[in-house]
C-alpha cells in the first residue's frame, strides 16, 4: 500500500464522526509500521480525545509505536484546550514519521504542529488530498465567515410551492433522507418568518442523536408575531430568532432573541461568524435565499427536482431580490432518490484544490 492508501484509510475513520465533532474539524489516523497497519483511530466527539491519542489507545502494548509511520487527515494540534497537544503526545510515542493530509488552518495551529514535531525529531510529509472532509471548517478560518448553503426542493418548473397558505411536499422519502444528512453537516439552519408559518418545520435531524444539534434560526421582523405553539418551539435543542423588535413574552429558556435594525445577509454572517459558526444551512423561504444570492454569500446550492408541474401563480425557487449580474457555479454532482434528482453546485473559489 501507498502513503495515499493509507491516507484514505485514515480518512475513511475521520467520516464515522459525522455530526459530532461540532466546530472541531473531522480528523481519522492510521499507524503502520513494516507495512502493517497497527491500529486506527479518529476523533469521535468534540470534546472528547483527539483522532491521534485514539489511534494511539487501541495499540495492544505503547512499545509497539516506536519507529512507526503515522498518517492523520489534518496537522497534529499544538495547544492546550479540551484535550492536551497531540504533537507532544505523538512525539513522546517515539513515532518517526507522520505523514499529514493538510495544514490546520485555525491561527492556534497553523504549522505549529508540524514545527513541534520536526524540533523534536519527528520527520513530517504534507500530501494532500483531505480537504473535502472539513470545508466549512477550512472556508472559516479562510475567509472569517460561515460557509453558506442554500437547499430547496423544486417542481420541474422551477417553483416551490403552490400558490396558497399550505406547505407543498414536493419530493419523496428518500430525497428528504437525503436533506437529513445536509442538516448533519451544518452547525446552523435558517429560515424566514414565512416559512415557519406555512411550512411547520422541526428542522430537526432525525436520523442521528447529535450531541449538539444544529441551531435553529428563524428571520423575522417582529419575533412577537411568531406562532410559538408551531412545532419547532416544542423540541429541545437552541432556537435562535433574528428580530428588528424586542421579544417582550416568556417563551422556553432554549430560545434566544437578537435584535439589530435591519438583519442583511452580511449582517447574518458576521454576526454568526462572531458566535464561531462554520456553517449555515439557508431553507428557505424563496425570499430569503434571493436575498442571500444577491449578497453573493450563497457558496454552494443545493437543489432537489420532483417530476411534478404546479404552473400558474405557484411561488418559484429564489424569487425576489435580482442579481447584479449572474452568478457562476460549478457542477459538483447529480444524484437520483427514486424519481428526484438532486443537483449540487459550489462557487469555483470554494472549491477544494
Amino acid at each position: 500500500m501507498q502513503d495515499k492508501d493509507y491516507m484514505q484509510m485514515a480518512v475513511q475513520e475521520a467520516l464515522k464522526a459525522q455530526g459530532m465533532t461540532w466546530t472541531n474539524p473531522l480528523v481519522g489516523a492510521v499507524l503502520v509500521k513494516d507495512n502493517q497497519v497497527l491500529a486506527t483511530g479518529y476523533h469521535h466527539q468534540f470534546g472528547k480525545e483527539h483522532a491521534e491519542a485514539n489511534t494511539l489507545s487501541h495499540l495492544a502494548d505503547p512499545q509497539q509505536a516506536q519507529g512507526a509511520t503515522l498518517y492523520v487527515t489534518l496537522e497534529p494540534c499544538s495547544h492546550y484546550g479540551k484535550q492536551p497537544p497531540c504533537c507532544k503526545k505523538v512525539a513522546e510515542a517515539g513515532i518517526k514519521k507522520v505523514v499529514i493530509g493538510q495544514v490546520d488552518p485555525h491561527q492556534i495551529v497553523a504549522g505549529k504542529g508540524i514545527e513541534y514535531l520536526e524540533s523534536h525529531g519527528v520527520q513530517t510529509e504534507i500530501i494532500g488530498g483531505t480537504e473535502n472532509l472539513n470545508v466549512a471548517y477550512n472556508f472559516f478560518y479562510h475567509k472569517k465567515r460561515p460557509f453558506v448553503t442554500l437547499k430547496y426542493a423544486m417542481s420541474i418548473d422551477g417553483k416551490i410551492n403552490a400558490a396558497g397558505k399550505r406547505r407543498t411536499i414536493l419530493t419523496g422519502d428518500a430525497a428528504q433522507v437525503d436533506v437529513q444528512k445536509l442538516r448533519l453537516h451544518n452547525q446552523a439552519i435558517l429560515i424566514g418568518a414565512n416559512t415557519l408559518r406555512i411550512d411547520n418545520p422541526l428542522l430537526t435531524v432525525r436520523i442521528k442523536n447529535l450531541p449538539k444539534p444544529p441551531i435553529r434560526i428563524v428571520l423575522t421582523k417582529d419575533a412577537n408575531q411568531l406562532d410559538f405553539n408551531s412545532r419547532m418551539f416544542k423540541t429541545q435543542g437552541e432556537i435562535w430568532l433574528l428580530s428588528r423588535t424586542k421579544l417582550t413574552q416568556k417563551v422556553a429558556e432554549n430560545v434566544r432573541c437578537f435584535t439589530a435594525a435591519k438583519w442583511t445577509p452580511s449582517k447574518i454572517v458576521q454576526f454568526l461568524a462572531a458566535h464561531e459558526i462554520q456553517s449555515l444551512l439557508v431553507e428557505g423561504g424563496s425570499n430569503v435565499q434571493s436575498q442571500f444570492v444577491a449578497a453573493d454569500l450563497a457558496d454552494e446550492i443545493v437543489t432537489y427536482i420532483a417530476p411534478l408541474v404546479l404552473g400558474g401563480t405557484a411561488l418559484p425557487a429564489v424569487f425576489g431580490q435580482a442579481l447584479a449580474e449572474k452568478s457562476d457555479y460549478q457542477l459538483l454532482d447529480v444524484k437520483k432518490f427514486n424519481q428526484d434528482v438532486r443537483i449540487r453546485v459550489r462557487r469555483k473559489e470554494c472549491l477544494q484544490e
